[in-house]
Order: C-alpha cells, then structure tokens, then sequence
C-alpha cells in the first residue's frame, strides 16, 4: 500500500488555505451521509452509488459541481467495475485524481454483516455460511483500493454493529491495520443516532482514519441529547463488541451522555406537524392514485417542535412552509382495526392478541355464529387474524411510541413498513414516506425518485443526515485543527 506524500501535502495545503474538504463518497445511496456531510461544511464533489433509482434522488437533490459534466456526475456506478482515476476523468476534474479529494467516505451495504439478514440468506441458497461468502462482504477491500489511489487526508466508515463479529472476525480491525500501513491514524465506535438528535434509536459503527502526519488521533461526536437504551441496544452492544481485542484495539470508548442534556426527540415531536392521513380507509381509491411525490397541506393543528423547524428549514434546500410530499401508505385493510387497538409498543404477540380479540367480536356479532371449523368461521378467521404465528414473529409489528424514539428503520420498510406503525389509532396505518423521512432526519425538501416501496428503501438504506453532520463536523474539527499543528511543525523546521 502506497503513501503518495506530494498528494497529500497539495491536499493539507489547499485545507489550509481555507478551501472546504472535497468529497469522493462510495455507496452513497440516495445521500444521507452526503446531505449531512455538506451541512458540516464538505464539498460534495463526486458519489458512486449502484442503486439507478437512489443515484436518481441523489441528482434530484444535490447540485453537481461547476466544472463537471452533469450526466456523468449523476450516473448510476457500480464501485466494483468503476475506479477513482475513470470517475474523475468522465465528470471532467483535471488533473490527477490523487489532488482529487480530501475525504472518502462510503456506507458499505451492510446486508452482509447485519445479523438479521443472516437466516435469509440461508434459506435462499442453503449455505450455513453465506453471509462469510456474500461478495459485499468483501466491498471494504475494494475500497481501500480506492483509498489508495485517492490518497485522502481523511476517511469515514458507516456500517451496522454486526462488521466487528463477522463469523469472529473484526473487519474494522483489519481496516484498521491496513490504514496504518497506508499512512493514517485511524479509530472505530459505536454510535446511537438517538444521541444526536435524530428521533430513532439506530445504532451504527462509525470509523475515521486522518493522515497521520497531522498529530491527530480521531474523535467522535459528543452527544447533544440524552436517551435511555433499551435492553435489547444494550444485549446488541455486547454482542458486537465481543471481538474487540482487549489490548491494542483501534475501539474508541463510546461517547456519553453528559448530565443535563436535552432528552431524545420525540415521535410525537418529529411527526405531528404532519398531514393527518385517513385516505387508506375512507376512500382507498385516493391513496392508490396518489403518488410519492404529491403533495399536502402541513396539519393546522399541531405546534411545530424545534425538531420540525430544523426539517421544514434545512440550510441550504427549499424551505418547507405550506406543504410537503410523501404522504402515501400501504393498504392493508385486515389489519387497520388492529393498528387502532394496539397500544403505544405493542409488539407482534399484542397485535396477535388484539386481532383474536376482533375476531372473537366478529363471531358474536353474527346470528347465529359459524360453527367452530366451518368454511365460514375459517373464512372470517383469514379475513381478521394475522396469519404469522406469534412465538416466531415476535418483533415483526410494533407500534410506535409517541414520548420516545422510533426504534431502526431498516431497507427491509420497502416491503414491509409494519415494524413502524403510526402512534395515532385514529388513523389505523402505518408510517408514510415522508414520516419515515422525518424519524430518519431528512428535511421535507429532500426529494424521493420512484415509488412507495423504493423510496422506503432508499430511506432506510441511508445515514441518517443529523447523526452524519455531527460526525462530520467533528472530523472537520479535526482536520483543521490537523491543519494547524502541522503548519506549526512546518514552521519550526524552517525557523529551527
């Protein structure tokens, strides 16, 4: 692994004179990371991100660079058949791509190393170990490659908890160890993005690397909000750090809540100012022709929170005043009764227990009742009960609490969005687009390409914007501050 230290001192050099930071980001979705990147003052100069309908949203919202050439810029790539020196050159940079970029960042898909996908991929190939032989697994290799070839003065990570136990094996300690030998310092956590002001508690690995010729060692974000974890964060916790080694870990201690810290936004905070939506039940017909990026009136009726100011205003996007997209839902007409009694945390056996209970009154209802085992009873049973069985599926519903944060939103929403299911029983649903949105901080301007189950993806795919900013801001603290002891270095060779 190559340091190429003229690369790198014209890089520290042009930070120093006060440019902003470039951005090369891999797998950048629709732009989470992006978004919050440029909230922290980073130029976001060039992505690569697969997904054609997530590098759509992408162009639909971030402006492409003076100089580039638009088309190239917002193109769809695949990471693995692309390579840095080809990007720059087709979205028309000048000059070597190693004076390029400042920062490379990617949010490597996580598919691989989450745990919850491990039993699906088994039952689709048969194959005990095919989350070790999942080919994205092996993606974090084919980004050092482009870190070598970029040679940033910094680099960011985000992954799931899962990568530091990977059939036992720590990948962010062997990403690590690489980074050494490449010229960097480089430090890995874990983060709750409830601590930063996001409303969902959605916990992520974060690793930052920073060329190590500028004296600095990586830090974290400090937390802005207060949240109690609950236990089944903490067991995950647990889980995921067992491979940290116990001596000479690249593991920074997870940052603290310190005493006296505002609490964790609310759903109740994050979503109220939103359309009331009763479109699903009242007249299904609505809600089949409505689409994603149709828009509706802000409710009338709710006080905006500092967390909906912050979504309505976003620096830098088109204030949000009078209406906004998003506002679709799925139609599932068996269960909208169930959704109305659940309690506020009801989980999947609740939902079970509720549906039984409608049905029971079904029964009652009708004179004289079928008879226990009829085509009619059964009939009526398939028509109000759920069919999953409860001890198997025990976290496959849940509704949301209004007074905490949502639990994670997961790409999984794109086919199921019952594992949010809106607080408010009046309204028999769950979450839209845009709700989801909110839980995962990205401001109402931010505009989503395809349709309901894409934009759901795409949604719970990314790095929540609020959680990115913060960490973003740090390593901007850092490099700068980087900027500085190296300058002083400098100086005292020449005066010494």
């Amino acid at each position: 692994m190559k340091i190429d230290s003229a690369a790198r001192s014209f890089k520290l050099d042009r930070v120093r004179n006060g440019a902003a930071p470039r951005v090369l980001e891999l797998c950048s979705g629709c732009g989470g990371m992006s978004l919050g990147l440029q909230a922290a003052g980073f130029d976001l100069l060039a992505h690569v991100e697969f997904d054609s309908t997530a590098a759509e949203s992408y162009a639909r919202n971030f402006v492409p660079p003076p100089g580039t050439q638009k088309a190239a810029w917002a193109a769809p790539r695949d990471m693995v058949l692309s390579d840095p020196a080809t990007l720059s050159a087709e979205i028309g940079l000048q000059g070597p791509v190693s004076h390029q970029f400042e920062i490379l960042a990617a949010g490597l898909p996580c598919q691989a190393f989450a745990r919850i996908g491990r039993s699906k991929l088994r039952s689709v190939t048969g194959d005990e170990d095919a989350f070790r032989n999942d080919p994205r697994a092996g993606l974090y290799r084919r980004f050092l490659h482009y870190a070598e070839a970029v040679q940033p003065l910094a680099i960011l990570i985000e992954n799931v908890p899962d990568i530091l136990n990977h059939g036992g094996h720590n990948v962010p300690e062997e990403i690590c160890a690489t980074l050494e030998h490449m010229g960097y310092v480089a430090r890995y956590t874990l983060l709750n993005a409830a601590y930063y002001g996001v409303p969902q508690m959605r916990e992520r690995l974060f690793l930052v690397a920073i060329d190590a010729s500028l004296g600095i060692e990586p830090a974290f974000p400090q937390p802005t909000h207060a949240a109690r974890l609950p236990s089944g964060y903490e067991s995950a916790r647990t889980v995921a750090l067992k491979h940290v080694p116990e001596t000479g870990s690249r593991f920074a201690p997870i940052p603290a809540a310190r005493p006296g810290l505002p609490p964790a936004v609310s759903v109740r905070a994050a979503l109220s100012d939103l359309p009331r939506i009763r479109e699903h039940f009242r007249n299904p017909e609505v809600m089949r022709r409505r689409k994603v990026s149709d828009e509706l009136p802000y409710s009338a009726f709710a006080a905006l929170s500092p967390y909906a100011t912050l979504m309505r205003n976003w620096s830098g996007m088109q204030k949000s005043h009078v209406a906004t997209d998003g506002h679709v839902v799925r139609l599932t007409p068996r269960d909208f009764p169930i959704f109305s009694r659940m309690r506020h945390g009801g989980d999947y056996p609740h939902a079970f227990a509720t549906a039984e209970q409608i049905f029971r009154e079904a029964l009652a209802a009708q004179l004289p009742p079928p008879a226990n085992g009829s085509r009619a009873y059964e009939a009526l049973r398939r028509a109000v009960v759920p069919p999953y069985d409860p001890g198997k599926f025990p976290n496959k519903w849940w509704k949301l609490d209004p007074d905490r944060p949502a639990r994670t939103l997961t790409a999984h929403m794109g086919k199921d969005t019952y594992s949010h299911i809106h607080w408010d029983g009046d309204q028999r649903r769950t979450v839209s687009v845009r709700e989801a949105a909110r839980l995962q901080s990205f401001p109402d301007a931010f505009r989503f390409a395809g349709a309901m189950n894409a934009a759901f993806r795409q949604i719970g795919n990314a790095v929540p914007p609020l959680l990115a900013q913060a960490v973003g801001s740090q390593l901007k603290k850092d490099l700068l501050r980087g900027c500085e002891i190296s300058a002083e270095r400098l100086f005292q060779r020449k005066t010494g």
